[in-house]
């Protein structure tokens, strides 16, 4: 099934977007996206009797992936109400249920008391419909693990970027709280201040290592920061939109050039070594070519290297057969 899971990510990706622009949780709002979409008839395709529950399984744990952070909460609620939705349009019989790993059990928790706490009473009740007519599968892990398998990164799954939840670290440290005793301690600075000078009443200017304006500053700051945020989320929505023809072919282009800047580079600079670096190159050069002509020099054989020594053996005992002497026998 890995031939549909690219199909698969881009239709979860276009419904939970366009619940996202209704920039609302409650369940109205996902169901009329899902009948314009006819999500439904996902499950109507061809497929062999065997390859259902397979499909099936594959479908739920792609939506099942938005339900998990790092995504925004409603993004989770999106994916929820998906896998409600999925999971009750399933032609294979019995039904297939989404793995839930033991270790995500407590995001699960959380969520439902965040909604809990929201009075977001829908998402609690399609949770807990899930639940109790038993859609998930508790399991040690998300994944079935299978001996003598090598680890791949094909099943590795991206981060929609859209998804994720804007940064407010700053929104979170910057409180209103913490802002009225920061206006508080700089308050009893300047008296301390004033009470420590030469004049009484007036605080030295030679002590002025605080900027009296630290709260205000601070605060614009912060405002500023979370109106870009807003600011950009929306621009980006709107370029996305109106941009959709042609973003593709400004992205072709832009290859194109690219390659052709980097051919032209490539084919039309000559690498030469610099001046003060010749005699190296050269001298580097013909070592090179000494070692490989060492390299390939052929070594003696052994019947080469004793030749010689068996040819004076030889000779050696040609000549003590000349001169050996006849011995007569004595009649």
């Amino acid at each position: 099934m890995d031939y549909c899971k690219d199909r698969l990510k881009a239709d979860c990706e276009m419904l939970l977007s366009r619940f996202q622009q209704t920039e609302s949780v409650r369940y109205e709002q996902f169901l009329t996206i899902w009948k314009e979409m006819k999500f439904q008839s996902i499950f109507y395709g061809k497929i062999e009797n065997n390859l259902k529950r397979l499909f099936s399984r594959e479908v739920l744990a792609t939506a099942y992936t938005y339900f998990l952070p790092p995504y925004t909460f409603q993004i989770r609620v999106g994916a929820l109400y998906l896998l409600y939705g999925l999971y009750h349009c399933q032609l294979s019989t019995p039904k297939e249920k989404t793995r839930l790993a033991l270790k995500d059990w407590e995001e699960v928790n959380k969520f439902q008391q965040d909604a809990i706490s929201a009075q977001h009473f829908d998402v609690v009740y399609i949770i807990r419909q899930l639940i109790s007519q038993k859609a998930f599968y508790f399991t040690v892990m998300p994944t079935p693990l299978i001996f003598n398998v090598k680890k791949s990164n094909k099943n590795s799954r991206t981060v929609c970027e859209d998804f994720l939840e804007r940064a407010a670290r700053p929104q979170e440290l910057v409180s209103m709280d913490m802002l009225e005793e920061l206006a508080n301690v700089h308050e009893h600075y300047e008296q301390v201040k004033a009470s420590i000078s030469a004049k009484p009443g007036q605080p030295d200017p030679s002590i002025n290592l605080i900027d009296k304006n630290l709260v205000p500053r601070l605060h614009n700051t912060v405002v500023g920061f979370y109106n870009w945020q807003k600011a950009q989320g929306s621009e980006d929505r709107v370029d996305g939109d109106s941009g959709e023809g042609t973003s593709n072919k400004q992205e072709s282009s832009q290859r194109a050039q690219l390659l052709a800047s980097i051919k032209s580079k490539s084919y039309g600079q000559i690498v030469e070594a610099s001046k003060a670096r010749r005699h190296r190159q050269v001298e580097r050069d013909e070592v090179v070519l000494a070692k490989e002509t060492t390299y390939h020099k052929r070594h003696k054989s052994l019947k080469q290297r004793t030749s010689h020594l068996t040819q004076g053996k030889r000779c050696k005992g040609r000549s003590s057969e000349n001169h050996q002497p006849v011995v007569h026998e004595s009649t």
